[in-house]
């Protein structure tokens, strides 16, 4: 379980008998001893790189040192043990050996057992190791996810004491402290993300594109705010002078071996090289460099995961068109990223890449960087589980007191990227108003929409077409369709099966193009023998020789006699028709005219012998003196 150093074909090699990752850690957590009196005091310990230390708080318990499995390598329940807490104690803290399994099996195995934290003693005096998970193991990463309970290395002359302690009969209570694990000095926190964009690493790779994904709704909220300063950084090597020219240094470095990454595959004979990591990771720091210059450094969360998404190294898309068709997707300026970037193969210093390495030397509180990833929070590295709700509260931790966001008092930490920032990259059409960004409480996310009963159908980025019923209401259901000379045709059918048919007249996909069917020779229309055939747009125009008129229904001609004759029956009846409905009219208002005039006869006649209520009163003219 030692780490050693070795130079194997002019690269470093890490070798290590157990897989699992140590380097020496930043004494980042303190374990307060309040009882028995002859340990009381505080401890350092070393927060174990997976389960979810509680950033910002602390726990207290008593500690348990098993009489058999004392390494944890095996599960409890088969010695019958359980360390689960009854009512009304503390919670058990576990104290375990190292050696002979992976830390976080040992840790695995407690929790089950009903442990709530985990010490770990070491075996040989030395400064205290960050305990990290297996570095490939498809195996151990079921259980390394679902680690929930904190864990802490301790020293072997601390973990002497604790084992004296328990086994004189005392009780020992402890208080495993957070609270000052990250530094708070004020209003806004700093912190940075070492990652890869390799995605064929194993265990780590996913567990750290998980996070990414997951995170940026947050990271992104916060960012907007003003409440953190975000940086994204990435590992490199460099290949020793005397081995530049090697077949190693080549397939896994750029600008002449300064710059290296290893082979994704470790194997130099087929698949990606390191090469073409360290050229995508330094794309990367040049869209967040790019993206920090337009006031939009957040814009680095949704290529990173907008490129695992779509140029995945199994799909083999893992190159610098599908990149480019990411960026182009959110609205950075390609040939700003271009020439952030440089030429890789320069005997030359990249300014961003030498920057990057000097930054993997620790300064002040933070150690060196040696694990991938590392999540560093106000310049001390944060320790535990990457998972969004741990990270958070480690961000949270770092805020002066009264000045937290409220991202960290509640859990709503959502946003609509789909207004912010333009379609969030998605598939969008500007003429219908459609676009595939659905915004979620993770953040933006590129999936074909449902309109107005209508599904789309694609991969949400650079294609959505409509489908079923009604899709030809929205853009034609994404079929062909053209006009010309006020003639309008569309493949799009409702009853389709939502499929794009050229229209009668025409063939092709139906999808971006149909032509013009000529009737005349290929479907023979119009071939009587007084026919004379002529292609049109979509149709086609027949005549007949001579005094023949064409009946495209029978395609056939006939005299123009018989046609005339037809014409002049028509019209006669036409004519018939339009007496008959004169005539009709004529007779109604007759009749309405003459029962009008005997109405105001009658009126009159009556008005003579007594007064209509409508009729106004007759004035009176007799004087007042005749009255």
């Amino acid at each position: 379980m030692r780490a050693a150093l070795l130079i194997f074909g002019g690269l470093r090699l890490i070798i290590y008998c157990f897989p699992e990752k140590l380097s020496v850690a930043r004494k980042d957590s303190c374990l307060k001893v309040s009882s028995p009196d002859s340990i009381k005091g505080n401890h350092d310990t070393a927060i174990g790189n997976f389960g979810i230390p509680q950033y910002g708080g602390s726990m207290a318990g008593t500690v348990a040192y098993p009489k058999e499995n004392r390494k944890g390598c095996r599960r409890f329940d088969e010695f019958g043990v359980s360390f689960k807490a009854k009512p009304g104690t503390l919670p058990t803290f576990v104290l375990v050996d190292r050696g002979d399994c992976f830390f976080a099996l040992k840790v695995w195995n407690a929790q089950n057992a009903g442990a709530s934290a985990v010490l770990v003693a070491d075996d040989i005096d030395e400064p205290l190791i960050t305990m990290d998970t297996p570095e490939e193991d498809a195996a151990s990463a079921k259980y390394i996810e679902n680690i929930t309970i904190p864990s802490a290395l301790i020293s072997k002359s601390f973990g002497e004491k604790l084992k004296k302690a328990i086994s004189d009969g005392e009780m020992v209570n402890v208080n495993l402290d957070w609270r000052e694990s990250v530094p708070h000095p004020d209003d806004r926190v700093e912190y940075e993300l070492w990652t890869n964009s390799n995605d064929e690493c194993g265990v780590k790779c996913d567990m750290l594109m998980d996070f990414v994904k997951n995170f940026k709704g947050a990271a992104q909220i916060l960012e907007k705010g003003g409440y953190t300063l975000f940086t994204p950084h990435y590992i490199t090597w460099y290949c020793p002078q005397a081995f530049t020219i090697s077949k190693q240094c080549k397939s896994q470095c750029i600008n002449h071996g300064r710059y290296c990454a290893p082979d994704p595959e470790q194997d130099f004979s087929k698949g990606y090289e390191g090469k073409d990591v360290v050229i995508e990771n330094l794309r990367q720091l040049c869209v967040f460099k790019v993206a920090n210059e337009t006031k939009r450094p957040w814009v680095w969360w949704d290529y990173v995961t907008d490129f695992q998404i779509r140029c995945p190294m199994k799909d083999k898309k893992y190159n610098k068109d599908c990149a480019e068709g990411v960026i182009s997707s959110l609205g950075l300026d390609l040939r700003k990223i271009e020439k952030c970037m440089g030429d890789p193969n320069a005997d030359s210093d990249n300014i961003l890449l030498k920057e990057e390495q000097d930054a993997q030397i620790g300064k002040g509180s933070r150690g060196d960087v040696t694990i991938l990833p590392t999540l560093v929070v106000n310049n001390r590295q944060y320790r535990g589980k990457l998972e969004k709700g741990a990270v958070l509260k480690a961000i949270c931790a770092g805020f002066e007191e009264t000045t937290e966001p409220a991202a960290c008092l509640s859990d709503d930490v959502e946003t609509n990227e789909c207004l912010a920032n333009s379609h969030g990259g998605c598939w969008h059409d500007e003429i219908a108003n459609v676009t595939a960004c659905k915004d979620t409480f993770r953040g933006r996310v590129c999936e074909c929409p449902l309109v107005d009963g209508v599904q789309f159908k694609g991969d949400g980025y650079t294609s959505c077409e409509a489908s079923g019923p009604g899709r030809c209401k929205i853009n034609n259901g994404g079929c062909w369709h053209e006009t010309r000379d006020g003639h309008y045709f569309s493949a799009c059918s409702d009853s389709g099966n939502g499929k794009c048919a050229c229209p009668p007249g025409f063939k092709g996909d139906g999808v971006k193009s149909c032509a013009d069917i000529d009737e005349c020779k290929e479907k023979k229309a119009c071939q009587c023998p007084e026919c004379s055939c002529k292609n049109t747009w979509g149709s086609y125009d027949c005549t007949c020789s001579s005094d023949l008129l064409y009946m495209r229904d029978h395609d056939t001609c006939i005299s123009k006699r018989v046609a005339e004759a037809r014409s002049a029956w028509t019209a006669i009846w036409i004519i018939i028709l339009g007496l008959s409905i004169a005539a009709a009219g004529a007779y109604i208002v007759y009749k309405y005219r003459i029962r009008t005039y005997m109405d105001s006869e009658i009126r009159a006649i009556m008005a003579q012998y007594m007064p209509l209520d409508n009729q106004n009163e007759v004035p009176n003219h007799v004087s007042e003196d005749r009255a």
